[in-house]
């Protein structure tokens, strides 16, 4: 029961923020010292999740669905799946 609570907690504050993040002003240009294609830059939030569900062959919405830390920890598995570098913890 308090899974679902918190579960329940975590859907409700994402859908805020993303209500929020819709408003705020995002530097596109470049994160983390990486260039972002302009296409990349001019799409939304559900967009770019979109083009990684087409990507990888996900379901549609799979990926948009995900709870946050389901995404970053996707992300990092995909990263050493293709061959990163593995860095100590």
């Amino acid at each position: 029961m308090i899974q679902w609570m918190i579960r329940k907690t975590i859907s409700f504050m994402g859908r805020v923020y993303v209500l929020l993040d819709k408003l705020l002003q995002h530097d596109t240009r470049e994160i983390l010292g990486i260039p972002i294609d302009e296409d990349f830059q001019n799409m939304s939030r559900e967009d770019l999740c979109a083009f990684l569900e087409r990507r990888f062959n996900w379901q549609e919405k799979a990926f948009w669905n995900l709870e946050s830390t389901q995404k970053i920890r996707l992300c990092c598995q995909v990263a050493r799946n293709k061959g990163g570098k593995d860095v100590d913890k």
